[in-house]
């Protein structure tokens, strides 16, 4: 590992989250891209594709032209599965960390990769290898692990503000509903092969409903809070905006367990979270202070005549939700502020 810079390769390259974090490390201090590689556009620059990057960087290539060696970080952004046969061939040959966008080692029982992916998991052995990494949550364990399995942007905007109350058991755990409201970059560059509508760049649409693939990396991380089981009902729509997404969240508070209280334990516990803001009691909030940022802001509201409160998280789904999280967590892991690379603007 180079003591001055970090050498970095991204697969996935000309993918909305792909290029957002390109867009994120050529401005970092500390890294050094050494390969961009994608399945296509071989030989192109960047800037092809997102002209938002000024600096110059390595034309487009294939991996099988990566001298692994010479790599610190590999930034995976690719389809389901395919993480999981690269870090095969990679983990135990090379001193490199894999920190992957993907969902192929969010989950740590293979069966339920199947379940919800549809796929049989091809690398189930190195599991122990790979952390479950919402940053806020696994600051102290994050060196410990060579792949780092960043959470999707509807679990992060969900966990941030809910995880924290589980943990100290301030919430009824039964009848939670999460209403998660995405901007269409979360269904990627394919949108139009998985939504043929003709106005879907127009219009609204709850889609996945009671079987999102995300629902199974919630269940995961609900449990290990509670060692039990939290019944929730989760709706994910697409809405006309390109990114961004609001979760609203409503829960019902244990007997004496008041909004102020609710409000102080997030405050208290995101204290020292760089990226997490807590917002007065019943502040109205959208997603225009979050987009492009690595922020996550959240409010707390009072609601009429019912015991349920509202809980609002907001964040850039393609950086807090995917890129920005991802280097966050590789400044932890190489002893840097978090904050480095990570301004509130990209």
């Amino acid at each position: 590992m180079s003591l001055n810079k970090i050498n970095i390769t991204v697969a996935g390259a000309t993918g909305y989250v792909g290029l957002d974090l390109i867009k994120i490390l050529s401005s970092h201090p500390r890294a050094r891209i050494k390969y961009l590689c994608a399945q296509k556009n071989i030989g192109k620059n960047i800037q092809f594709f997102d002209k938002r990057i000024k600096k110059r960087l390595p034309k487009i290539s294939n991996l099988k032209n990566v001298n692994w060696n010479e790599i610190d970080v590999l930034f995976c952004s690719l389809p389901t599965g395919a993480s999981q046969i690269l870090a095969k061939k990679l983990i135990k040959k090379y001193n490199l960390k894999i920190i992957d966008l993907s969902a192929d080692f969010r989950l740590t029982n293979k069966k339920d990769f199947y379940k919800f992916y549809k796929k049989k998991h091809s690398a189930p052995e190195l599991l122990k290898f790979s952390k479950y990494s919402l940053t806020e949550f696994a600051k102290k364990d994050l060196k410990k692990f060579k792949i780092i399995a960043c959470p999707g942007c509807y679990p992060t905007s969900i966990q941030l503000p809910i995880l924290p109350l589980l943990k100290k058991k301030l919430l009824n755990t039964k009848d939670m509903i999460i209403d998660s409201k995405s901007g269409y970059s979360g269904a990627g560059k394919n949108l139009k092969k998985k939504f043929t509508h003709k106005n879907i760049f127009s219009a609204i649409k709850a889609y996945g409903i009671s079987n999102h693939r995300h629902t199974a990396e919630i269940d995961q991380e609900f449990k290990k809070a509670t060692k039990s089981k939290i019944h929730y009902n989760f709706t994910p729509h697409l809405i006309p905006t390109f990114r961004g997404m609001l979760s609203t969240i409503y829960v019902e508070p244990k007997e004496n367990v008041t909004i102020n209280k609710i409000h102080k334990e997030l405050k208290n516990f995101h204290k020292k979270n760089n990226f997490v803001k807590i917002l007065p009691i019943n502040k109205n909030l959208g997603t225009e202070n979050v987009i492009n940022t690595n922020l996550c802001e959240i409010s707390v509201c009072k609601l009429k005549g019912s015991k349920k409160i509202m809980i609002l998280s907001a964040i850039d789904n393609l950086i807090k939700g995917a890129s920005g999280q991802a280097v966050q967590n590789m400044n932890i892991i190489y002893n840097l502020n978090e904050k480095i690379g990570l301004k509130w603007k990209l």
